[in-house]
């Protein structure tokens, strides 16, 4: 559950600020991407835990709302929902994440399901659950000529050891940073990509907010633009990539075309406020196409 906060800035330590409003909407990383990829015409099943509590039933309520295969959804009476304090400020927001039932998702719980995983098109996966867990899905998914995509959010050092795992990483501007080694970190933008993608066969998408998306192909280093948009909150927006990227792929687009259309998504997500309650559609994305 995301407990949005929003303010005009962030307080300092030891500084107390009013608040303008509190929200309640239903997130969570997996479950964004999963609504964002049904509803430009994904076939999705989302895997995860919820507790048992207010919270787990208002998730399950509002998710059967949308073409999603809920079933392999758990309920933990040992844990609660997970929650995440979602800061909005004017132009950007940060998150701190309590995992929660998230926390229980154990390599069990990731066997038990790996039929699942094995028939999909596509794995889209984050680390709002336990690294090993992660390690599991992605082992499952790769055995099974799977598609894999990482989102590495949270971000965690461990996604380095991820990556032969992983064909297509997604990391924030901030999140590609903490994964280069000192050597790289002064160099510029480009050079960074160009030399991490020559070290590693995982291709590297990182979104770039207002600048863009950026990615290697071929050793050269190429941006999908971003529409120029009145921004009202960016909460969702790289969940909404995410989700739209996995969907395109697993109808065997170019990379190229998913990464556009994922970028026009999360562009319009940005105009909305909410998470999911922001996610386009299909007929949403054809309405922002020159005419």
């Amino acid at each position: 559950m995301d407990l949005v906060t929003t303010l005009a800035r962030l307080p300092e330590i030891g500084e107390t600020l009013i608040a303008e409003k509190l929200d309640y909407f239903v997130g969570g990383k997996g479950a964004n991407q999963a609504v964002a990829a049904s509803r430009v015409g994904g076939d999705v099943a989302l895997l995860g835990k919820i507790g048992c509590d207010t919270f787990g039933e208002k998730i399950l309520n509002q998710l059967k709302q949308e073409c999603l295969n809920l079933v392999n959804i758990e309920e933990d009476d040992q844990s609660f929902t997970g929650i995440a304090n979602v800061f909005k400020l004017p132009t950007d927001n940060c998150i701190t994440v309590v995992p929660g039932a998230n926390g229980r998702i154990d390599d069990t719980y990731v066997v038990e399901h790996a039929d699942i995983i094995a028939e999909a098109d596509v794995l889209l996966m984050q680390l709002e659950i336990p690294i090993e867990a992660v390690k599991q899905g992605l082992r499952i998914a790769k055995a099974a000529g799977v598609i894999t995509i990482l989102n590495p959010a949270p971000f965690s050092a461990a996604v380095l050891n991820l990556l032969p795992q992983v064909d297509y990483l997604t990391p924030n501007e901030l999140e590609f940073a903490s994964l280069l080694p000192d050597r790289l970190k002064a160099l510029p933008f480009e050079e960074a990509m160009l030399s991490f993608s020559e070290k590693y066969d995982t291709t590297v998408i990182v979104t770039r907010g207002a600048k863009g998306v950026a990615y290697v192909q071929d050793s050269q280093l190429l941006t999908v633009p971003t529409r120029e948009v009145t921004v009202s909150d960016t909460t969702g927006a790289g969940d909404t990539f995410n989700g739209i990227l996995a969907q395109q792929l697993s109808r065997g687009e170019s990379l190229a075309n998913a990464i556009s259309l994922a970028t026009a998504g999360a562009t319009y997500a940005t105009t909305k406020f909410g998470a999911q309650t922001g996610m386009p559609t299909l007929l949403d994305l054809q309405a922002l196409a020159p005419k």
